[in-house]
């Protein structure tokens, strides 16, 4: 069958918009599509939530992508093993209790993984501000903008997207909880920022730490360090994995009650 341009324009435009309508109100937002944010991804939508991933870059990732100072590979510890290979990505032990893992194949497998399970993921756009409401006091919502937008320095008001959840995956800065931090003072929320390596111990402590910040408002992977002033694990991974786990099994729960 012809066509003709106006008709690639039509269906991109139209398709589009009808996305954006549906997604205005979710159940959960995830804000950044690094590893602990697609897995929160793919568990919620799993546990049959709305989810839409917000990525500020035109990639999935964060972190995985450069390995450890771009040497293709990253490591997990036992703990996370069983979630990296339910998302059929490889692993090998080389070392008691750490296994290593092609960083490509995670990256390509975790983005995967949360598509097939039925999260939304929209590359491009920077979440800048949170919808809150008083009474009682939570975030409802984000505000959303072109990342080009942002780069170009134009001053161009965003959208907003009502949701149950809000995610902050965002990594070592914790973006929306710092904006939710500053703008909102009466949330009582203070973000400690994250401590130099101490790789063992923020495995740990990521996990143990991460969760609900204020009602509305969850933490996963590094943005946990940050808000709590944990120390940074460089490229070892598991942490991440669990921590989003953990996120979606406290929202399934907050969600269904």
């Amino acid at each position: 069958m012809p066509f003709s341009e106006k008709n690639i324009t039509r269906v991109i435009v139209r398709e589009a918009a009808k996305e954006w309508e549906e997604i205005s109100e979710t159940d959960v937002v995830v804000v950044g599509a690094g590893p602990a944010g697609l897995t929160a991804a793919h568990y919620l939508a799993d546990f049959g939530f709305d989810v839409v991933v917000f990525e500020r870059r035109l990639s999935f990732g964060g972190g995985i992508g450069g390995g450890g100072m771009l040497f293709h590979k990253i490591v997990v510890e036992k703990e996370a093993k069983e979630i990296a290979e339910e998302f059929g990505i490889k692993t090998r032990e080389v070392e008691d209790g750490l296994y290593v893992i092609d960083a490509a194949e995670m990256l390509a497998k975790l983005s995967a993984g949360a598509i097939d399970s039925g999260a939304k993921v929209i590359l491009g756009v920077t979440v800048d501000d949170v919808i809150y409401r008083p009474e009682p006091l939570r975030i409802s919502g984000v505000l959303v903008q072109w990342s080009a937008v942002q780069i170009a320095g134009l001053h161009v008001d965003p959208l907003m997207i009502e949701s149950k959840a809000v995610v902050d995956a965002t990594g070592h800065d914790a973006e929306v909880v710092s904006v939710a931090a500053r703008k909102i003072p009466e949330l009582e929320i203070y973000v400690a920022g994250e401590k130099s390596a101490y790789s063992e111990l923020s495995e740990k402590l990521v996990v143990e730490k991460t969760g609900k910040v204020v009602d509305g408002l969850y933490v996963a992977g590094m943005a946990v360090s940050a808000v709590y002033g944990l120390p940074r694990m460089g490229p070892i991974f598991g942490g991440m994995l669990l921590s989003g786990r953990k996120v979606a099994e406290q929202i399934m729960f907050d969600l269904k009650k």
